[in-house]
């Protein structure tokens, strides 16, 4: 499946960001205009909760919903760092081309190299929002 295909032709969103039963993954950025079947697959596929901005666990993973004019992405992606276990992915969720709040491309680039992430894959995942997979650099 190429990195633009929508999620929803072979997989489920879930399956697609790769959480699993038994993980603690940490949403950010919740707000009313969230994609709440994407959340429910989120929390279906690891069969718990997602955990919010007060957990201070370590995390399997990272959702973090943004939109353009939510502020600092750089300092975001880096507060989203501060309880991730290492080699966890942090999913930047972002309303889709044309969408308000939409997010340019360019600008998840910059914002995840200076906070030491690198984009691996952007896709669909929702029909209102694309996510971004970002990884760390270390390791």
């Amino acid at each position: 499946m190429s990195p633009s295909t929508d999620a929803n032709a072979s997989s489920s969103p879930a399956e697609i960001l790769g959480f699993s039963t038994g993980q603690i993954v940490q949403e950010l950025g919740y707000d009313d205009d969230v994609d709440l079947e994407l959340r429910d697959a989120i929390e279906d596929s690891i069969e718990a909760d997602l955990e919010d901005e007060e957990c201070q666990e370590i995390v399997d993973g990272v959702v973090l919903w943004w939109r353009d004019g939510d502020g600092d992405l750089v300092d975001a992606l880096v507060d989203s760092l501060t309880t991730l276990a290492p080699g966890g992915p942090v999913w930047l969720l972002t309303p889709k081309a044309g969408r308000e709040g939409h997010v340019q491309p360019g600008a998840i680039q910059e914002s995840a190299d200076l906070a030491g992430l690198r984009a691996m894959n952007s896709m669909a995942l929702a029909e209102d929002w694309s996510g971004t997979r970002l990884a760390s650099r270390q390791g």
